[in-house]
């Protein structure tokens, strides 16, 4: 049902009954101008008869003649406010600074030969920290990001994936096609995410366990929504550290030995894939994300294929 333009919204219903007692759809509009019903125009077919002008009245007999009274004339009406004029369309900004919006990232372009290594402390990045749970991902991510002399974002998968509160599918009570669906929108959020964040500027670092030899949770989906110069690195430890790692975890991040064990053989299928890998297993976040740093510098410089 449509309502006037203005007009208040009629009350709800209550169930099993009709409208709200004291509502009528025909109620006049506070302030509108009352009047005469509108003359409903004739069907088609069918001729108009001509309007007469009313008659007009003749005094009764043995009355004086009606005199008009001469007084001060009526002033005019006045005519209602005009409604506002409907405002320009706000462009998307924040602030006064506008967002250009996000598109897929181009591959890092190659220096010239002649020119100095590049700076990956300074330059526009998108990274993909790959590992097993327990490999420092999101620590070492964290730690690049807050020393870096740009602007840098870091966007971890599965805190994007844990923003689903009531029915999240925890991967951990088994890998079913709802916690597939909700990893790919976790996934397809983050490469939004970082699309953005780089069209302005800032630089971005994801980290998430991919795996060589499913395709679900491979390399694929990540170039797809971010870009084909997304920059994968692989962190891989030895078991024993991340187990030891895993150890020290709390509430759903914690996994049991034997997944710990398993993801970290199916990861071992990254040495030969032309990705760089880090083996952190005997450095510290600071050393490991100095590391990076390294490592980020030969990528730029001659991108991996992948």
């Amino acid at each position: 049902m449509q309502y006037p333009v203005g007009s208040p919204l009629p009350p709800p219903h209550q169930p099993g009954h009709g409208p709200a007692l004291g509502w009528s759809p025909a109620a006049p509009h506070p302030g509108s101008p009352q009047g005469p019903a509108p003359v409903p125009p004739p069907a088609p077919g069918h001729p108009t008869a001509p309007r007469r002008a009313p008659a007009p009245q003749q005094p009764a007999p043995g009355s004086a003649p009606h005199q008009p009274v001469s007084g001060p004339a009526s002033p005019p009406p006045v005519p209602g406010p005009h409604p506002p004029a409907a405002a320009a369309p706000v462009p998307d900004t924040t602030g006064h600074v506008p967002l250009p919006p996000g598109a897929p990232v181009a591959v890092p372009s190659v220096p010239p030969a002649a020119a100095a290594a590049p700076d990956p402390t300074t330059t526009t990045l998108a990274v993909l920290l790959i590992g097993p749970a327990g490999a420092g991902k999101t620590s070492v991510a964290k730690y690049w990001a807050d020393h870096r002399r740009v602007p840098t974002a870091h966007i971890s998968l599965d805190d994007v994936r844990e923003w689903v509160r009531s029915g999240f599918a925890d991967p951990q009570t088994g890998w079913n096609e709802h916690s597939e669906a909700q990893y790919r929108l976790a996934r397809r959020t983050c490469g939004f995410s970082a699309r953005n964040f780089l069209a302005n500027g800032i630089s971005c670092i994801l980290d998430d366990a991919v795996f060589p030899d499913r395709p679900v949770v491979g390399l694929g989906g990540w170039k797809r929504h971010v870009g084909p110069g997304l920059l994968p690195v692989v962190l891989l430890p030895g078991l024993d550290i991340v187990l030891e790692r895993n150890a020290e975890r709390s509430g759903n991040r914690r996994l049991t030995d034997e997944e710990v064990a398993r993801i970290h053989g199916r990861m071992a299928g990254w040495y030969g894939s032309g990705l760089p890998i880090i083996d952190n297993s005997q450095l510290d976040i600071p050393e490991t994300a100095q590391l990076l740093d390294e490592v980020l510098s030969r990528s730029i410089a001659s991108p991996p294929n992948w």
